[in-house]
């Protein structure tokens, strides 16, 4: 699926409803899980319409980052930084309970030395993981063998929107924007293709008479 740029994202947000009904019609028991990063407007869809929800794995990890900076902020510490870096991803991606552990973690870190920059990523790192820890239940997601990472999402934005739209020179209207990528989607997803074409020798292609 894809939709051009629009504000509040409603027209994609729509389709994307119908395609989990639909979904959800043709496979009753599947457990439906929601994985994006943080931001509000993904959590505001996902969060009513799935059983299972999951921050991207690799954003969270990027979160404590900042935490080791904080932890080690000397250039002389730089392998105890990366070393507790490792270390503490690798909690959160398969300890129980790593998530909330991690942020009482980061809340007892000293901040007197810390320079501004620093100590405001510190800040943020807590909130995300404040906001956000109950949805970073790694270790439960792969033993069930559910998926922890939305780059396969991401790389398919690439693949459907910018390798067509955004070559050198290229302008275009939302009408035929949003026609190309219709056809991309379809192209590009198994099956999709030749179902298109099966409604089509079914029901015909509507036309406007003058």
């Amino acid at each position: 699926m894809a939709a051009t740029p629009e504000y509040g994202k409603q027209t994609f947000l729509g389709r994307l409803e119908r395609e989990l009904e639909r979904v959800k019609a043709g496979y009753p028991q599947a457990r439906i899980i929601g994985l994006a990063d943080g931001a509000e407007d993904h959590w505001r869809f996902l969060n009513p319409r799935t059983e299972v929800q999951l921050i991207d794995c690799y954003h969270a990890s990027g979160y404590l980052q900042a935490a080791a900076e904080a932890a080690f902020r000397r250039a002389e510490d730089k392998v105890q930084r990366e070393q507790w870096l490792h270390e503490r991803c690798h909690r959160l991606k398969h300890e129980p309970g790593a998530a909330q552990a991690l942020l009482g973690e980061m809340q007892r870190l000293p901040t007197t030395e810390l320079n501004t920059t620093q100590r405001e990523q510190l800040q943020s790192a807590i909130t995300y993981f404040a906001n956000h820890h109950p949805q970073m239940d790694y270790a439960t997601a792969l033993d069930h063998h559910w998926p922890i990472g939305s780059g396969v999402t991401e790389a398919a934005c690439k693949t459907v929107v910018k390798q067509r739209l955004c070559r050198s020179g290229m302008r275009w209207k939302a009408n035929g924007a949003a026609v190309v990528l219709s056809l991309r989607a379809l192209i590009l997803t198994p099956d999709r293709w030749r179902q298109f074409w099966d409604k089509l020798d079914r029901f015909g292609f509507p036309v406007a008479v003058s």
